[in-house]
């Protein structure tokens, strides 16, 4: 099942497929990690505020307490997305979560629950020699094909993720070339043979073997995990998968 944006409608039967990259969330990761959480200490508090980390309140907040959560740490968002869902006296407004980065799969030993998927839109024969994006911080060292990519800094897609990172297509790596724009970014593909109009791509998760991870992410902008899956949670259409 798919949820969008707060605000905007989810994508319905026969309409377009999509145009921008999509968080997709892993409820069996979920539940995994908060039953092993919960299971670690008699009063465990679930961290639902920043729209549970983007991960979606409501979603995230019922599953805590069926998992047995004592509670639940909320900011203003929250407590009013949960009015009428939750027993108010489950809801904290001061206090610390019990391991949330466990919760959402961020700790090692736990089950990643995030991951950030893209679309190729289009390709484009780059000669050698030749710049890409703005101010050409990337310059090809030979011919090659780059392809659009679905997914910008608007996205939560950093802008310091060109020339310092990679997405997985098709099971091969390629790198992130240029300055990441608004909504897309390019990748070098090298040829069209693997590579198609409409592939999936994975900009992070672990989903797929050898899918990039959020420490790269993380080593590559300076930015924590936590940071970056709450940003991208935010500020994209969730697809929420088993």
């Amino acid at each position: 099942m798919t949820f969008g944006i707060r605000g905007r409608p989810a994508r319905g039967p026969g309409m377009p497929g999509r145009t921008a990259p999509a968080a997709r969330i892993s409820l069996g990761a979920l539940d995994l990690n908060l039953r092993a959480v919960v299971a670690s200490t008699r009063s465990a508090v679930v961290d639902v505020r920043a729209d549970a980390w983007g991960h979606g309140v409501n979603v995230v907040a019922g599953r805590a307490i069926a998992a047995g959560a004592a509670g639940l740490l909320v900011d203003e968002h929250a407590r009013t997305a949960l009015t009428g869902e939750v027993d108010p006296a489950l809801l904290e407004v001061t206090g610390e979560a019990t391991k949330p980065e466990a919760v959402y799969g961020l700790t090692a030993g736990f089950t990643p629950v995030l991951s950030l998927r893209g679309t190729v839109l289009s390709f484009k024969s780059l000669r050698a020699g030749e710049g890409i994006s703005y101010g050409y911080t990337y310059r090809a060292p030979r011919d090659t094909v780059v392809a659009l990519i679905t997914g910008g800094y608007a996205q939560g897609v950093v802008r310091s993720l060109g020339n310092a990172a990679s997405v997985l297509i098709a099971g091969e790596r390629h790198p992130i070339i240029g300055r990441v724009a608004m909504d897309v970014c390019v990748v070098e593909v090298g040829s069209h043979d693997a590579v198609h109009r409409g592939d999936d791509v994975v900009f992070f998760g672990e989903g797929a073997p050898g899918s990039p991870t959020l420490a790269e992410w993380s080593a590559a902008t300076g930015l924590t995990p936590a940071e970056l899956v709450t940003a991208i949670g935010l500020r994209n259409d969730r697809e929420y998968v088993a």
